[in-house]
């Protein structure tokens, strides 16, 4: 049996450490200015080193603390004097700068390497203007003692960037679910039987044996065996799918109740696991205007607090208060860090589009998914969106025998029209006689001779040949646009069939939420105006363009933008494409694990409308925390730089730089926290219970 493997793999047979791939992950925000541009200020950096770094500088930090004159004042203590002991808070202090806030440092000086100085540059000048400040007491300089500020402030940078780390990479986390799918080894079928190897060793054409509860290892279709397959991790289906020789199977899907050997389609960076996973981090790393804005926001922040840092300083020192100057300057310098700002939109981004991925709705283009929120109107093809895009039995009427007759003699055609009748006399109950001297009619239809009867089963032109009167419910069925076919027995008609293309059960409920969100429903068809009107009459929607052609679907959604109106374009993402790119925003619907769908910047796996829906709700959700997180940093900021500065000291209120490193740190982890919260975001729909109608 296949091994499930424990660390994740990006794809077949490159394996990269677990631990190393949540330890590792930077920081998705490169905030020009506030975090380097290109830069990123955490390369090379791990959750676990922040960790580390965090607890021992904590444990060094406590004796500083308690020895601390002004701790000692505070708290009404003392420690008794010997020799060296008033040096212990310096060579601690100083110990905990270097190990502790170098990588602040080194981060400065990326930062100032690339030209673009931000957030590690500000923390830089204010750990150092405090150790400067620091020495400068100790040997004498003037009276300023602030070795515990120093090492307080270090050590809660450390805790703010761990903290901060560990959400990130839970953002990431559904990435490296994904990654993990695929398992290590794979059951490869050879003339003596089955022989397990690495998956880096398949190759297309190989068969796999996939047993139950082992994960498929490449992308392939089952050649023998029936069994459930759980795709819930790549497709949102919470149901078990289930597949017989001639289905697709993706990689890293589960078997279930059963065994399957399957034929290899596809290896490592073709499956469509890996497409997943490459498409969900394009996403997030792709433009957005709310980024942008965030970008200019913190670039314009490291300036404003370098700024307010140089006043201070000055207008304390000209004040006559040296030690406050130093401080509140430091105290600026670290309560200003654009940190928080940096991290609103990228962590926001991260956890939407994997959230998305989670959900069957896969981002290409974060501006789409940024616009979908402002839609008005949404556009759905109707054959294959709204509809299952192949003929369906509607209606009987006349003898009762006359559905069995009919599906008897096209029992064995592989036209579409016959197969809905054999499978809607199948799914009725009905038993289908075996008929002989079977004969093809093209244009008109097919005769048989079934149980000693002549049958003859076509539409309009073979009513005509054989000169027989057609039953009256036909003309009704044919104004509402169905394929209507009569049976004909032994020369007299017997009854009637209509067949129309199903409408998804889904599509009701998918109209029915957009209306309730306020969006109007269109509808663009190249069938007739009488089939495009009954559609739009049983779902609900509020306009159609019939008799429309691929090459002017175009042309219709243009139309449909007049006025001003945001339109969303769902279609299958192939003959529908210049229509796609034409919308604000392109939805390619049923793509399933075809992720190349260069014309959608959303691409929905399921054939489920109601994901229309949820692709909306997951925009605005998406907006609504951006927004969120812009206030609160911005807004921070704007209180906190005054305060830091001194502008309360007349009121007694003067910020220690302790205090501060907590404010700045406090702000990063609730802008985290609250891009946390989008997780509790519900985007499945509830299955749908009653059966599918047809399209009249």
């Amino acid at each position: 049996m296949a091994h499930q493997h424990h660390h994740p793999a990006a794809t077949a047979g490159e394996h990269f450490d677990a631990d190393a791939a949540t330890n590792a992950v930077g920081h998705e925000h490169d905030a020009a200015g506030a975090h380097g541009g290109g830069h990123d200020e955490h390369a090379g950096h791990s959750v676990a080193m922040f960790r580390d770094k965090f607890w021992l500088s904590l444990a060094l930090t406590v004796p500083v603390v308690l020895s601390s004159h002004d701790i000692q004042t505070w708290f009404g203590y003392s420690i008794p004097k010997s020799t060296g002991v008033e040096y212990v808070p310096a060579i601690i202090g100083t110990w905990i700068f270097f190990y502790g806030g170098m990588v602040f440092i080194r981060g400065a000086q990326g930062e100032l390497a690339d030209r673009k100085p931000g957030m590690m540059t500000l923390i830089s000048l204010a750990i150092v203007v405090a150790f400067v400040t620091s020495w400068a007491g100790t040997l004498g300089l003037f009276e300023v003692e602030i070795w515990w500020e120093l090492a307080t402030l270090i050590t809660i940078m450390l805790l703010g960037h761990w903290l901060e780390m560990r959400s990130i990479a839970q953002a990431q986390g559904a990435l490296s679910a994904l990654a993990a799918l695929l398992p290590d080894t794979a059951e490869r079928v050879t003339p003596a039987g089955t022989a397990e190897v690495p998956i880096a060793e398949l190759r297309v054409g190989d068969i796999v044996l996939v047993r139950p509860g082992a994960r498929a290892p490449a992308d392939g279709v089952v050649v023998d065996g029936t069994a459930d397959i759980d795709e819930s991790m790549i497709t949102g289906e919470s149901r078990p799918v289930p597949k017989q020789p001639g289905d697709r199977v993706i990689a890293g899907t589960v078997a279930a109740g059963g065994s399957l050997r399957v034929k290899v389609s596809a290896t490592g960076e073709e499956t469509a696991l890996s497409g997943i996973v490459r498409l969900v981090e394009q996403a997030q790393a792709s433009a957005s205007r709310t980024q942008a804005v965030a970008d200019r926001a913190a670039a314009i922040l490291f300036y404003v607090a370098l700024s307010a840092g140089a006043i201070t300083l000055v207008v304390w020192w000209f004040l006559g208060d040296r030690e406050g100057a130093f401080v509140r300057t430091a105290t600026v310098l670290v309560i200003a860090c654009p940190h928080a700002l940096g991290l609103a939109i990228p962590l926001v981004i991260a956890i939407s589009t994997s959230l998305g991925a989670q959900n069957g709705l896969l981002v290409k283009d974060r501006l789409a998914l940024e616009r979908a929120r402002t839609v008005d109107t949404v556009v759905f093809d109707k054959t294959g969106t709204l509809t299952q895009g192949e003929p369906a039995l509607v209606e009987v009427s006349g003898d009762p025998e006359t559905l069995r007759l009919a599906a008897s003699v096209e029992a064995d055609s592989e036209h579409a029209v016959a197969r809905a009748i054999v499978d809607g006399a199948r799914a009725r109950g009905v038993s289908i006689p075996t008929a002989t001297a079977f004969e093809a009619l093209p244009g008109r239809g097919a005769r048989a001779r079934v149980e000693g009867h002549d049958i003859a089963v076509g539409g309009p032109r073979l009513v005509t040949e054989m000169s027989v009167a057609p039953l009256p419910v036909a003309a009704d069925w044919d104004r509402e646009g169905r394929t209507v076919l009569h049976v004909v027995v032994d020369g007299m008609v017997a009854g009637a069939i209509s067949v129309a293309d199903e409408i998804r059960p889904e599509s009701k409920q998918a109209i029915d939420a957009l209306h309730a969100l306020g969006i109007r429903v269109a509808m663009i068809t190249g069938d007739s105006q009488a089939v495009a009107d009954s559609v739009a009459r049983r779902l609900g929607i509020d306009e159609v363009a019939a008799h429309v052609l691929p090459a002017d679907k175009a042309a219709a959604v243009k139309r449909f933008q007049e006025g001003g109106r945001k339109v969303a374009m769902v279609g299958d993402g192939v003959n529908d494409a210049p229509a796609l790119a034409t919308a604000d925003v392109g939805i390619a619907i049923g793509a399933g694990t075809d992720v190349a769908v260069e014309s959608a910047g959303i691409v929905l796996v399921r054939n489920d409308p109601r994901d229309v829906v949820a692709a909306i709700d997951l925009s605005k959700a998406t907006y609504r925390k951006m927004i969120q997180n812009l206030v609160w940093a911005t807004g921070y900021n704007l209180v906190a730089i005054p305060v830091a500065a001194g502008v309360l000291v007349p009121w007694g209120i003067d910020l220690p730089m302790a205090v501060g490193a907590i404010a700045m740190s406090a702000s990063t982890i609730i802008v985290a926290a609250n891009a946390q919260l989008l997780r509790r975001v519900r985007l499945r729909r509830a299955p749908v219970a009653n059966p599918g109608w047809v399209a009249a």
